[in-house]
């Protein structure tokens, strides 16, 4: 047991120099403040959606509320075979005094959404291409916060932050401690001069880039991916032009999912495609995180058979739940959710989940918006 006790320190400790020097990249991305510049960047803004009836009135209303000149941007709807009231919503929606398009997308691989974005670029008007999603809503300030980093950087691909919308229950909450890591890895990363992740429902790029890049072209086979795969490439290819906003005003708020198994779903679609990331680095830190899950969850088993000793299991938790706090806590100042709880609890959880999500999407399907994937 001597042996596993050194292996299991070995792996949380080689996880906390690994989430330190996230967190010291988080530090290094400063907080954007926007100046008073006159708007000039033309944006089209893409929205990919399947069956969002419930949901795009709340994006809809963000929309009709941006402090941006109307002709200065565009909405793309890309409807994915829908079969409830989405357009009908879009259409009825009161007071849009923006140029919008509804069109249908045009599937030709096994990702709908990298399918829905490459449509939109057949029918977009600007130059700088920014994604989000229907279960989405927008500060009022966000495209001008883009559009002043635009101009102060000169950059053509930026990755925004997003946050959740939650309540205060245990699952919404869980949600909440895992999306901030997620962000909080995704800042530090870009701080450390390794980008490797971002978030599709706040990501603009340039159309030049985009096709400099030649799209999606590579991993269209992989269902999700439309953002980390373009990221990766990008950085690979052009690092000088891409970008962190770190900036309040550019946050993306977005839905929190109200059952177990949408989460554990959801989750498998995310996990499915670190296997494929062209990064390094974010393949070893995937690894690594693994690891120091699979590390807590192993020897909580053998603790309760005896085979390993509670004190030990238990200095390799508070081990690992303090770096996650340091991390967690810079990310949360930052990305402002409404409310926290249930902290240890979800930090005692996530290990056992994480690794369930792992190992199942090596070998399970799983389903998204009423297909299986």
């Amino acid at each position: 047991m001597e042996i596993l006790s050194i292996l299991f320190f070995a792996i949380i400790l080689i996880y906390s120099i690994f989430i330190v020097w996230i967190s010291y990249g988080f530090n290094k991305i400063n907080l954007f403040e926007r100046e008073d510049f006159k708007p000039d960047t033309k944006f089209s803004i893409v929205v990919p959606f399947r069956n969002e009836a419930e949901n795009l009135p709340g994006l809809l209303y963000s929309f009709s509320q941006l402090n941006y000149p109307r002709e200065l941007f565009e909405v793309i709807f890309i409807n994915d075979d829908s079969d409830d009231d989405s357009v009908a919503v879009i259409e009825g929606f009161p007071a849009l005094s923006f140029a919008f398009q509804i069109i249908n997308n045009k599937r030709k691989s096994n990702s709908p959404k990298k399918d829905a974005i490459s449509t939109a670029m057949d029918f977009a008007k600007n130059d700088w291409i920014i994604t989000t999603d229907a279960d989405c809503f927008v500060n009022p300030d966000w495209l001008s916060t883009f559009d002043n980093f635009i101009q102060k950087t000169n950059c053509e691909m930026i990755a925004g932050a997003v946050s959740y919308d939650a309540e205060g229950s245990f699952l919404h909450q869980f949600q909440q401690m895992d999306l901030m890591s997620l962000q909080g890895a995704t800042i530090g990363s870009f701080g450390i001069g390794k980008p490797f992740m971002c978030n599709g429902a706040n990501f603009g790029y340039t159309k030049k880039l985009f096709a400099d890049l030649d799209g999606f072209e590579g991993n269209n086979g992989i269902a999700s991916g439309d953002d980390v795969f373009l990221l990766q490439k990008a950085v690979r290819q052009f690092p000088e032009k891409v970008q962190y906003l770190k900036a309040f005003s550019a946050i993306v708020f977005t839905k929190t999912l109200n059952d177990w198994k949408s989460l554990f779903y959801q989750r498998v679609r995310w996990a499915s495609k670190s296997s494929s990331y062209d990064s390094g680095f974010g393949k070893i830190l995937a690894l690594i995180v693994f690891a120091g899950n699979l590390a807590i969850v192993v020897s909580f088993f053998l603790t309760l058979f005896s085979f390993f000793s509670f004190w030990n299991w238990y200095l390799l938790f508070a081990l690992k739940i303090f770096v996650d706090f340091l991390l967690l806590y810079q990310t949360g100042k930052f990305i402002q959710p409404r409310i926290i709880r249930y902290f240890v609890f979800s930090n005692l959880l996530y290990p056992f989940f994480s690794t369930t999500v792992a190992f199942y999407s090596l070998f399970g399907k799983y389903e998204w918006k009423g297909r299986k994937f």
